[in-house]
């Protein structure tokens, strides 16, 4: 069946919960690690008054002895907080409707949620569909980022634009590791002092600001994912993962959107061979991937996060129970999340590529996975 992977919990209920299936045994879990991982998707210059109250910590509820998996479901809890300014609301069984609202937000599940559920109150709606729900999926990609290093696969994010300012050269993967420190997670300082300026005027407005972030993996193997069936190409997959992401609309593996020439001359990476590398390219505008396989540069992936739809200065809208013209409701939010979105890019990519290494070398303990994946890495190097 693979590695499946989910989550579940509102985003003022008690917590979110991450639930893995498929690791093997094994796998040493580095709860510090984890942690760090939680604490990444709380940083960025935008972001609203919640990430004062929540400090998230990971609690392993079942799947991991001693330190390591052992092949059975995992289950993570990450503990909200904000849960104590709420729970007389938030408790499954009250009846209190003080937190109730009924005029959607354009750009927001309000309106498409309650109408698909047949749920007047939208407060059911946007407690699910919150991006509070990407805490359990960066505790759960903590995790598939354990896995991969196991095989030297390590991935790294940066914030290339955020509204109108961009980032135009492409930073070094040292650049990449090390920008958690900055407030937008841009490697590069002077265009990250204009994106915080840019924040700045649209807090002043009671505006938002989307952007784009980018996911890099390094060091994954040649032949993952496989051209014989649409639904195991490993861009598609990739791209599925990132479209889940609350807000992204568009992904691009490699340079396709970035690139305004789009001659194949110009375009496609040329392929040289040398008994110390093996088969390799001078550049990477296909991202990592030809035909849906990977083929053995960086997997490079791009994607577009549309502006959070809660504005201080709110949109018009329709009351959904008089059906009358207003404000669309206002809500505690982010001003821009773009920062916080490219740690959630990190876990989802380590998802498809830890899925992926399992699918090609499966076994149900670590010690075959890492014998099958080094015969397999052999192979390739004597082609």
């Amino acid at each position: 069946m693979g590695l499946r992977f989910f989550t579940s919990g509102e985003s003022h209920g008690y917590g979110i919960l991450a639930f893995i299936e498929g690791l093997p045994s094994g796998l040493r879990i580095d709860l510090d690690f984890v942690n760090i991982e939680l604490r990444r998707r709380q940083l960025g210059f935008g972001r609203g008054g919640r990430m004062k109250i929540e400090f998230d910590e990971a609690t392993f509820l079942s799947g991991v002895y001693r330190g390591e998996t052992v092949g059975a479901p995992i289950t993570i809890l990450v503990r909200n907080r904000d849960w104590e300014n709420w729970k007389d609301i938030m408790d499954p069984f009250c009846y209190r409707d003080s937190k109730s609202f009924f005029v959607p937000r354009p750009g927001h599940a309000d309106l498409p949620g309650a109408l698909k559920y047949n749920i007047r109150d939208l407060r059911a709606i946007l407690e699910r569909a919150s991006a509070r729900e990407t805490a359990g999926r960066v505790a759960g990609g903590a995790i598939f980022k354990l896995f991969l290093k196991e095989f030297g696969i390590n991935i790294a994010s940066y914030v290339k634009r955020i509204g109108p300012v961009e980032m135009e050269r492409k930073p070094s993967w040292e650049e990449m590791i090390s920008i958690d420190d900055d407030p937008l997670r841009c490697p590069d300082r002077e265009v990250s002092e204009k994106m915080v300026e840019c924040i700045k005027r649209a807090i002043e407005e009671g505006d938002t600001l989307g952007g784009v972030f980018v996911v890099t993996a390094r060091n994954v193997p040649v032949g993952l994912g496989s051209h014989v069936q649409w639904d195991r190409r490993l861009d598609a997959r990739i791209a599925m993962a990132m479209m889940s992401i609350q807000g992204v609309k568009a992904v691009s593996i490699g340079e396709i959107l970035e690139d305004r020439d789009l001659k194949g001359s110009n375009f496609h990476d040329e392929i040289y061979y040398s008994k110390s590398k093996g088969f390799y390219r001078l550049t990477n505008r296909a991202g990592g991937i030809e035909g849906g396989i990977t083929n053995g540069e960086d997997i490079v992936v791009y994607c577009y996060m549309k502006p959070i739809p809660t504005l201080r200065n709110p949109l018009r809208s329709v009351n959904i129970l008089t059906k009358e013209p207003s404000e669309a409701h206002r809500e505690r939010s982010d001003v821009s999340a773009v920062a916080a979105a490219s740690i959630v890019g990190e876990a989802m990519l380590a998802f498809v590529l830890a899925d992926a290494i399992l699918e090609k070398f499966g076994s149900d303990n670590m010690r075959d996975i890492i014998a099958n994946y080094e015969n397999y890495i052999n192979e390739v190097k004597n082609f």
